[in-house]
């Protein structure tokens, strides 16, 4: 009898530990981070916001769209780079995410259905990073060496320019795929010797651990999309304007507030003030126009030939077809200067 209640008992534990499993599974985003908010079966906008991208916390931290929508019908989802909104928009966890322009092309190109609705920024957020103590000065130098970057983001396709302008190509370097985050702790640590790096990381290690900048070119950086599936964009057409107002409302409220914008930066970042102050007043230009037109096209443009002779689109008509199909510039037409 004692023997067949000890076998109860583990089997009661074991069940409890798997109800426990499941329900930390099921409070995880597809990206693997936990804590996105207003989740609801339900909800009528999935959305993401990103470090990189300072509307989309502004518009999470004011509750404009909660207010307008309704409460619990909206989820937020963090993005960690362009790569992880882009596999979230194709998985449809959400219905609107933010990357650089030259990531939503390439998505495009390779069969994910999205529109770019709206440009939230002329940043630049990608430089070739060193640490303080590096002999390297130049990417010349970097032939033969681990170079860190996060392979479907702005800063991977920085890197490509780069070493391009470099008379070097990928396979003169050792590119290691990591994210962000992961690419600049890799730099402090000396597992590489460059990074190409993005902010807020960059601005971080340039102003903490004092790494340098050895390479930076605002041509080689792309806009900030925002970008919808079109599904959501045929079935939602409302529910898009909304975001796009926000985003434009967002704009406004930084220009306004940009003491109190660098500290919801600083806040849902974990960043010093200093740190949020160089990546928003010193390297992003968000006094632009929002509908993305003929400026989004000629950088992206520039472009197509990278892509296609690196392989990563699988023709040039598919690629030059997803640019002239990429954009969709009505809500933003709509909603700018709301």
């Amino acid at each position: 009898m004692a023997r067949a209640s000890s076998v109860l008992t583990r089997i009661g534990v074991l069940i409890a530990a798997l109800g426990l499993l499941a329900g930390c599974a099921q409070g995880e985003n597809a990206n693997g981070s936990v804590g996105s908010t207003g989740t609801a079966p339900g909800a009528q906008l999935r959305l993401d916001y990103a470090y990189y991208n300072p509307e989309s916390l502004v518009i999470k931290e004011q509750g404009w769209l909660e207010q307008e929508l309704g409460r619990g019908s909206v989820e937020w989802v963090q993005s960690q780079g362009s790569n992880k909104a882009n596999e979230n928009l194709r998985a449809k966890v959400i219905d609107v995410g933010s990357t650089a322009g030259t990531p939503a092309l390439l998505a495009r190109a390779n069969g994910s259905p999205i529109r770019t609705i709206d440009v939230f920024s002329q940043p630049e957020w990608s430089a070739i990073v060193v640490t303080k103590n590096s002999p390297i000065t130049g990417v010349e130098q970097l032939r033969g060496q681990k170079v860190a970057a996060t392979q479907g983001t702005d800063p991977y396709f920085f890197l490509l320019q780069a070493l391009a302008a470099a008379g070097l190509s990928k396979t003169d370097v050792e590119i290691v795929n990591l994210q962000h985050s992961d690419g600049k702790t890799a730099l402090e640590r000396g597992d590489v010797a460059a990074w190409a790096g993005l902010d807020p990381f960059m601005a971080q290690t340039e102003l903490e651990a004092g790494s340098r900048l050895i390479y930076r070119n605002l041509d080689f950086n792309s806009y900030g999309f925002v970008n919808a599936n079109e599904d959501f964009l045929a079935a939602k057409p409302q529910v898009a304007r909304s975001v796009v107002r926000a985003y434009e409302r967002a704009r406004a409220w930084i220009a306004q507030n940009p003491d109190g914008a660098v500290q919801t930066l600083a806040t849902a970042a974990k960043l010093s003030p200093d740190v949020a102050r160089r990546q928003l007043q010193t390297r992003t230009k968000l006094a632009i126009d929002p509908v993305p037109g003929p400026a989004q096209h000629a950088v992206l443009a520039r472009l197509v030939p990278l892509l296609v002779s690196g392989g990563l689109v699988r023709s040039e008509q598919e690629a030059t077809g997803a640019l002239e199909t990429l954009f969709e510039p009505r809500f933003a037409s709509e909603a700018k200067g709301s």
